[in-house]
């Protein structure tokens, strides 16, 4: 397990992106297990009640699923929910944002396409 980055943002809300992330990265594969809301809590050193709301929070998506008495587990088609809903934020939070900059800022859309390929050059 990754560290938590504490950025200000509720805890819940990264336990269900550390679960994400290994779900993209394939450190969880579908039907894979997942760490219990104890095993969250101890390594996190946080409340389980705080370490369950971001299982789930992936549970409510339809990216884990529960087997009774057993534990939580990666959902069939879970990777490509993930990144479909990663897709999404991305658009919103940064595409969005930086399309209503630019037009503030009166650059067109064939510059900023321009920007966006000479920042991938520098990559």
């Amino acid at each position: 397990m990754k560290q938590l980055i504490d950025d200000g943002r509720p805890i819940f809300l990264q336990i269900s992106e550390r679960i994400e992330d290994d779900i993209i990265e394939g450190g969880l594969s579908e039907e894979s297990q997942v760490p219990s809301t104890n095993q969250f809590a101890a390594f996190y050193k946080i409340n389980p009640a705080t370490a369950a709301k971001g299982v789930n929070l992936l549970v409510d998506e339809g990216i884990l699923y529960k087997k009774r008495g057993i534990g939580m587990f990666v959902a069939e088609g879970a990777r490509v929910k993930v990144i479909n809903k990663r897709k999404e934020q991305f658009f919103e939070q940064y595409v969005i944002t930086m399309i209503h900059e630019a037009k503030k800022l009166g650059i067109t859309t064939e510059q900023l396409t321009d920007m966006v390929r000479r920042g991938d050059e520098k990559e």
